[in-house]
């Protein structure tokens, strides 16, 4: 197996990430947007193989790396760098993967999240099932800038328990900095609905896991119909009292507003900032000229 890793200044996190995995995978490829910081120096000691790529978005980056890595394992993992495996599912993984079925293509794995040391077990946050592990050949990243999974031909996809954990050691700082980048991109993703700005290909939606599927849909026909401002409120109360958010404790508070009303919020503000901007924009041309010279992006198929 294969663990593909994407970096930029990831020194706090790209050792234990690969710990994890060192005693499951025959090759660590980590694809880099060349980080200043001591991630490439750190991963090439832990035993990595380091390539380096100029960063567009996430789906891009990690296609770029499974047509350019030289990937020669039978099975591909992606891993974040903020992400770690437990030892339960490395022994599952090296157990079960080469006598998998040959009609399964894809693993779906039930990803925790881990804020502030601890584990946030509700508002609907675990298990999260995502379709990290696939057969070389059979799996791509749909071309998305935001909410970007992973697809796969030719086979069914089987699920596989163990601990797998998202949890980012950087403070709160970073997350409203990071998930400010990340509601820019989102912003495009509403606005390229709206305006088909530019080409992104075919949505493979039935070819996502069920939770995925479902969370799309809800998105697309309920939530985005919703007027502005009441959509992050209601998400926040759903989550924080109906899916019993509260039960995790002062910490999971302030995750579940952060990342349930504060970020859908900023979404939405910068779609009706964006949208403001644009009204005296003739076509698609200059909308996306506009767009890269108030995002610092650049749109591309």
């Amino acid at each position: 197996m294969t663990c593909v890793i994407l970096t930029y200044n990831e020194e706090t996190h790209i050792e234990r990430a690969i710990a994890s995995v060192r005693g499951v995978a025959d090759d660590i490829l980590v694809i880099d947007s060349f980080s200043t910081d001591r991630t490439v120096t750190l991963a090439q000691a832990a035993g990595a193989r380091v390539l380096q790529h100029a960063f567009v978005n996430h789906a891009a980056q990690f296609n770029w790396g499974l047509d350019n890595g030289d990937i020669r394992t039978s099975w591909i993992f992606r891993l974040d760098a903020d992400e770690y495996i437990g030892a339960d599912l490395a022994s599952r993984m090296r157990d079960e993967l080469a006598a998998m079925p040959s009609d399964v293509a894809g693993v779906l794995l039930s990803r925790r999240h881990i804020w502030m040391g601890r584990w946030v077990r509700h508002g609907g946050r675990y298990p999260l099932h995502m379709l990290r592990i696939w057969r070389n050949g059979q799996g791509r990243v749909e071309n998305r800038w935001m909410d970007e999974h992973v697809i796969v031909e030719g086979g069914r996809t089987v699920h596989m328990q163990g601990e797998f954990a998202d949890a980012c050691e950087r403070d709160i700082t970073f997350f409203v900095t990071k998930h400010n980048g990340y509601a820019t991109r989102e912003a495009f993703e509403v606005l390229n609905t709206n305006y088909g700005l530019i080409t992104l290909g075919a949505e493979d939606s039935d070819k996502l896991s069920r939770q995925a599927k479902m969370k799309r849909f809800i998105k697309k026909n309920i939530y985005s119909r919703i007027p502005f401002g009441i959509g992050p409120i209601f998400y926040f109360l759903f989550r924080y009292i109906v899916q019993l958010g509260f039960l995790d404790g002062r910490s999971g508070f302030i995750y579940h507003f952060m990342q349930g009303l504060w970020y859908r919020l900023l979404v939405e503000s910068k779609v009706y900032e964006f949208e403001l901007s644009l009204k005296d924009c003739p076509d698609n041309a200059a909308r996306i000229a506009r767009l890269q010279d108030l995002t610092g992006l650049r749109f591309m198929a």
